[in-house]
Formats: C-alpha cells, sequence, structure tokens
C-alpha cells in the first residue's frame, strides 16, 4: 500500500471517529427532546387509562348495569334496548384495556417534541451510519472486525430497525426514549472502551462469510433488543394494570408514565412478533457460523465458548416461542424468559470477548 493510500485511510479512520461522536451530540439532542416529550405529555387532559382499568367491573358494581335506551318503532310503538358494551381491544387471554395515548399523552406540545425527537433520530442516525461506511472505506472491508465496530454497526441497525417501524406506522415511538438512552450507552462503551485502531483484523476473518455470518448476527441482535425492550415495559405495564384492578393506587410518576404506554397484551404482542420474526435469522446465523468454521478451523463445531453461548441463545428463545404458545406459559412466566434469552445474547457479545478465550476472541481490547 502506498503511502498516500494509508494517509487517505487514516482520514477516513479520523472522519469515521469525528462521525461517530456527531452522532452521539445528535442522540443527546433527542434523548431531550424524548425527555421534553414525556414531560409535557404528563399535563395532558385526555381520559386517563386508569379510568377505563376501574371503569369495568367497579363502574358495574357501583351503578348496576349500563341503562336501557327506549326508541320508536315505525309503527308508533315503542321497543327498549340495551345498551351495547363497549369492548376495546387487547391480546387474548388479557385484561380488556385500551392502549394509552402514547407519551405526548395526546398534547399538542408533547407531539411536537415528540416529533423532533424522532427527526433528531434520523439525523443521528444517518450520522451514525456515515461514520460506520467511513470506518469501512478506511479498511477496506466490512466493519465488523473487532467488538467496537460490531457495537457502531450494532446501534445503527437497532435505530434503523426502529424507524422503519415508524415509518411502517406502527405506534412505537413509547420506546424512543429507551431506544436512544442504551444507543448512547453502546456507543460510549464503544468509544471509551472499545476503540480499536482500523488496520486490525484477525486473518480467520478474511472470507465472505463475514458479510453473511456477523451481518446477520447483527440484524438478530439489534431486533432481539426492540424485542427486550418491549418485554421490560410489558412487565411494568402489567404490574400496573394489575395493582388498579385490584383496587390498589399506584404512584403519580408510575401513573403518569405507565398510562400513557400500550396495553400490556399488545405490548406482549408486539415483543412476541418481533421474537418470533427474528428467530429463524439466528438460526441461519449459528448454521452460516458453522459453515465458516468448517472453511476457517476445519470443523463445523468445537463447543468454543461463543459457539456453546450462540447455542444456549438459541436454545432459550426456542423455549421462550414454545412457552408463549402454550396457555400456562403466557404472560409474566413468558417475558421472564426472553429477557433471560437476551441477556444470554448480552454475555454471548460481552462477557465471552472479553472475559473467556477461544478461536471468537475478537475484541481487540
Amino acid at each position: 500500500m502506498t503511502q498516500l493510500a494509508v494517509a487517505a485511510n487514516e482520514n477516513l479512520a479520523h472522519i469515521s471517529n469525528v462521525l461517530i461522536y456527531s452522532s452521539m451530540a445528535v442522540y443527546t439532542l433527542a434523548f431531550f427532546a424524548h425527555i421534553a416529550e414525556w414531560t409535557f405529555g404528563s399535563r395532558s387532559k385526555v381520559g386517563r387509562t386508569a379510568a377505563a382499568l376501574t371503569g369495568g367491573a367497579a363502574r358495574t358494581a357501583a351503578r348496576g348495569p349500563a341503562p336501557a335506551v327506549q326508541v320508536t318503532t315505525k309503527g308508533g310503538g315503542t321497543a327498549v334496548l340495551e345498551q351495547p358494551q363497549v369492548v376495546t381491544r387487547a391480546a387474548s387471554g388479557s385484561r380488556d384495556v385500551p392502549d394509552g395515548p402514547g407519551a405526548a399523552g395526546g398534547t399538542e406540545q408533547g407531539d411536537l417534541y415528540g416529533r423532533i425527537a424522532v427527526s433528531l433520530t434520523t439525523l443521528g442516525f444517518l450520522v451514525e451510519a456515515a461514520g460506520v461506511v467511513a470506518r469501512a472505506l478506511s479498511v477496506q472491508r466490512a466493519p465488523w472486525g473487532n467488538m467496537y465496530e460490531f457495537s457502531i454497526t450494532f446501534s445503527t441497525v437497532a435505530v434503523g430497525a426502529y424507524l422503519v417501524l415508524l415509518a411502517l406506522k406502527k405506534n412505537v415511538r413509547w420506546m424512543g426514549l429507551m431506544l436512544v438512552t442504551t444507543v448512547l450507552l453502546d456507543l460510549g462503551i464503544a468509544t471509551t472502551w472499545l476503540y480499536t485502531d482500523s488496520d486490525q483484523l484477525v486473518p480467520a476473518l478474511h472470507s465472505y462469510w463475514l458479510y453473511i455470518h456477523v451481518s446477520t448476527a447483527i440484524i438478530c441482535g439489534a431486533v432481539f433488543y426492540i424485542g427486550a425492550v418491549g418485554t421490560v415495559l410489558y412487565l411494568f405495564r402489567d404490574a400496573y394494570e394489575a395493582k388498579l384492578e385490584q383496587g390498589g393506587k399506584p404512584g403519580k410518576f408510575a401513573t403518569s408514565v405507565l398510562e400513557r404506554l400500550p396495553s400490556s397484551g399488545s405490548l406482549d404482542k408486539f415483543s412476541y412478533r418481533i421474537n418470533a420474526a427474528v428467530f429463524p435469522l439466528w438460526t441461519f446465523t449459528i448454521i452460516a457460523g458453522a459453515i465458516w468454521a468448517g472453511d476457517a478451523w476445519g470443523r463445523y463445531w468445537g463447543w468454543d465458548p461463543k459457539e456453546v453461548w450462540s447455542f444456549v441463545t438459541w436454545v432459550a428463545y426456542a423455549c421462550y416461542l414454545h412457552a408463549r404458545a402454550t396457555a400456562g406459559w403466557k404472560g409474566r412466566k413468558a417475558a421472564y424468559l426472553a429477557l433471560f434469552a437476551f441477556a444470554c445474547w448480552i454475555w454471548n457479545y460481552y462477557g465471552v470477548n472479553i472475559l473467556l478465550s477461544g478461536k471468537h476472541s475478537y475484541a481487540g481490547v
């Protein structure tokens, strides 16, 4: 490589670093915009979900059945019709609870800050994606050769998946604050502790399988993360609904935040669909890794720590999907299993790469 080419690659690496730090600055602005959205949304005057929760059996017991309606027929006579019962949307087997109004709480000012937050998140995504591309150009390969590169690509894909859901008109803006917070945490760890010079590459990674196996692993992790966010919020929302159902009085902060989320049934369904959709791709990721191992090391499976924990993660998600489809394991039990599965994925990334040694020790730190 000529001296001019080396200098060009160094400049690209520097540009990549600047873009990654710039994306962090934009994400920080998006974080504050989401905070403003939730703050102004708390002042909403729209009907509260708590009223819907306490307004079913409690109102029926206090006031009796819904009043009848008297109508006049064509012949001049009268007839009495029972007022129809309004049933809100909810998942099968869950409470009949409507979705909350969202982080903005139905307020114009809250919605304005929410739209600003989404715009800033989109800008941060574009800047970060440019940083990932600049990193790839600086080394003339896929930017997934070490944990730093994997981390910046992971957060880019996670934000991209969130924006795709928004573009598809899915009601997911409620996860914006948690998403931006964890993306900032991911980038902070990557730039502070995981940074590696762009010219480092393990010889075994010089393969077209890098584009297949690692790219699918990143996509799976990013989408599993979105499913985990939905699961965590489901547990909080379900506990909130249960407390109201039992006549309890949650604190003002919990009420203000949790009542604006989708219902527990909606969150449960969302998490299940996300995890179920990406599970086949995770299966393919493991198979692709085994084929790559056969090409690189002459064996398809060697019980390397990374291989073992990838399989453990697969088993955990398989158990979750099976449990979620079994009546006795729906709800909180299945949710705990989903979080355990995602914890296995996190351990497989951070713990195995940094704390355990093996053929997949590509941390570079």
